[in-house]
């Protein structure tokens, strides 16, 4: 009778407890990347070594190769406003104006993503870029982008500007092995950036979408193509200034003349993360008129 009055246990069904196990997970991964990275400290403190640093380093090993990472640390008043003004028209127009996302941008993208049924196009803006090489992996699948995301927001909040401009200028990728302009700067053109000319600052620029695949010192038709339109967009050609940020249109490929052409509509997702490309959508000339404005003419230390 007594046992009869004892009821048993219900078991957990294994799902609800795989369930509560992925929150958990989640939850750590989110308090993360919200909290406990430190954004802060890059305020006044130089990175050594980046996460992007460190999976070319991974990458290199894979394939046997003995690659080592090249930088020169410059302070942004050591560089160039040549290649300032250059890299922020080639690569993110709305610098000045956004705070770390350009969503006009993105929900064009997402547009043209869901047309195209894939990963065909993306819109990080350069504090977006600093993320990702500061603290991920250039991978796009939706959790890093979600942590991506994250982290834009926080870096905005945290860092000026400037100091943004600066991190994202000393840690980019200009070359196997190149990383930051001062080291750019040395391998191309033989002397500082602090000494680099509109000439020379424009052809690095240009070949930011993908310093693995491009030289500035050769004529790819991307290279040229991009140069040409960064050079018109700083003089103020709004046209220029759009073309820029536009998926050109196919063409045959001119290999006598090139040290390597993408043809950007055949890119697809893991040739993005892999090399580092981000091609980007049509954007609205009217959004952008403003912010192109300001990249000609922001405020920078002398």
């Amino acid at each position: 009778m007594v046992k009869r009055l004892i009821k048993k246990k219900k078991k957990v069904p294994l799902w609800i407890k795989l369930f509560i196990l992925i929150l958990i997970i989640v939850a750590f991964d989110l308090a993360y990347y919200s909290v406990i990275a430190d954004v802060k400290k890059y305020a006044t403190k130089n990175p050594v070594k980046t996460a992007f640093m460190k999976y070319r380093e991974a990458q290199w090993r894979a394939k046997g190769r003995t690659t080592k990472i090249k930088q020169v640390w410059v302070p942004l008043n050591r560089i160039s406003p040549h290649i300032r003004k250059a890299v922020i028209v080639g690569e993110d127009a709305k610098f000045w104006k956004h705070d770390g996302f350009d969503f006009d941008a993105m929900r064009k993208a997402f547009e043209t993503n869901i047309e195209k049924r894939k990963m065909a196009v993306g819109a990080s803006t350069i504090t977006m870029q600093l993320a990702k090489n500061l603290f991920l992996s250039p991978s796009k699948n939706p959790v890093r982008k979600i942590h991506e995301a994250i982290l834009t927001w926080r870096i905005e909040r945290t860092l000026s500007k400037n100091r943004i401009l600066e991190l994202y200028l000393n840690i980019a990728e200009w070359g196997d092995g190149i990383f930051g302009i001062e080291m750019a700067s040395r391998t191309y053109y033989g002397h500082s950036a602090s000494e680099l000319t509109k000439s020379e600052a424009v052809r690095l620029a240009a070949v930011l979408p993908n310093p693995i695949l491009f030289n500035p010192l050769k004529n790819s038709r991307f290279v040229s193509r991009r140069s040409r339109l960064i050079t018109r967009a700083l003089g103020g050609d709004m046209k220029a200034a759009i073309a820029l940020h536009e998926t050109p249109q196919k063409k045959a490929p001119d290999r006598s003349m090139a040290d390597t052409v993408v043809e950007t509509d055949k890119l697809t997702a893991d040739t993005i993360s892999d090399s580092g490309m981000v091609a980007v959508p049509k954007i609205d000339s009217s959004q952008m008129e403003q912010s192109f404005s300001d990249t000609l003419n922001p405020v920078l230390p002398e």
